[in-house]
């Protein structure tokens, strides 16, 4: 038996990337695994296959984070599915990139619409069916933290808002025994952020180790907060940077 038997699992944005190597640990610890996309079906559909080859149930939902009634219908096909929910892990994002002054405010609603609110909305969907010992895992980003160069104002406000939602969160749902946190990654190889990039040198020297995370190093935090050892941590961020932050 291993950590996560006999759990229920949700990772939005979970075709790709960070997401997907969370859903991949999930299910390698014992979890079914429900992942949502919003375009890359047929890499929702390889990551439920790689679920399924663990032993494992898997399904993925189409969700649009930025359409809250797709957000909180993919909670409720999940559990439907799967046959309950045990961990949400919001982990959907987009990375706007641009000079400030050129910022639109559609740009700015979208952003804080498929960071902010749909991480709200998926917890209050989720909650009913996580009582008793259930866990949200939120993914944001240590540019939260420490923002070093221009053009992210947008995106480090949008993902700075899941610490105040995290913890909110810890003391709405503590007395429901459902523990909530954030995990915030660095520079991780990833399509959105890949490690060859040319930017990628300038990047790795910021950190204290000189070097990229891999998608699995973020998810091994996750995999902890969600099983065993993280039944006493609540209402923390968790910076998973290789000393940027530092």
């Amino acid at each position: 038996m291993t950590a996560l038997t006999g759990r229920v699992a949700l990772v939005t944005g979970g075709s790709r990337g960070i997401g997907a190597a969370i859903a991949r640990r999930l299910a390698r610890e014992g979890a079914d695994v429900a992942v949502t996309y919003a375009r890359s079906a047929d890499r929702a559909r390889a990551v439920v296959a790689e679920i399924e080859d663990a032993g494992r149930r898997g399904t993925a939902i189409a969700a649009d984070a930025a359409d809250p009634t797709a957000v909180t219908d993919a909670v409720e096909r999940a559990v439907d599915r799967l046959g309950g929910l045990d961990i949400l892990v919001n982990n959907a994002g987009i990375a706007p990139y641009g000079p400030f002054e050129d910022v639109t405010v559609e740009e700015i609603d979208h952003a804080l619409a498929v960071h902010a609110r749909a991480a709200f909305i998926a917890a209050q969907a989720a909650a009913p069916h996580l009582e008793g010992g259930g866990r949200i895992i939120g993914i944001g980003s240590n540019l939260a933290e420490r923002l070093p160069y221009p053009g992210w104002t947008l995106y480090a406000m949008s993902k700075s808002a899941l610490t105040g939602l995290t913890k909110g969160l810890a003391r709405d749902l503590g007395p429901r025994g459902i523990t909530v946190n954030l995990v915030q990654p660095g520079s991780t190889d990833t399509e959105m952020n890949p490690a060859d990039a040319p930017e990628a040198d300038a990047e790795r020297a910021l950190t204290a180790l000189g070097r990229y995370a891999e998608a699995e190093e973020i998810a091994a935090t996750v995999a902890h907060l969600a099983g065993p050892g993280g039944a006493y941590i609540t209402g923390t961020a968790i910076t998973v940077d290789g000393g940027f932050a530092a």
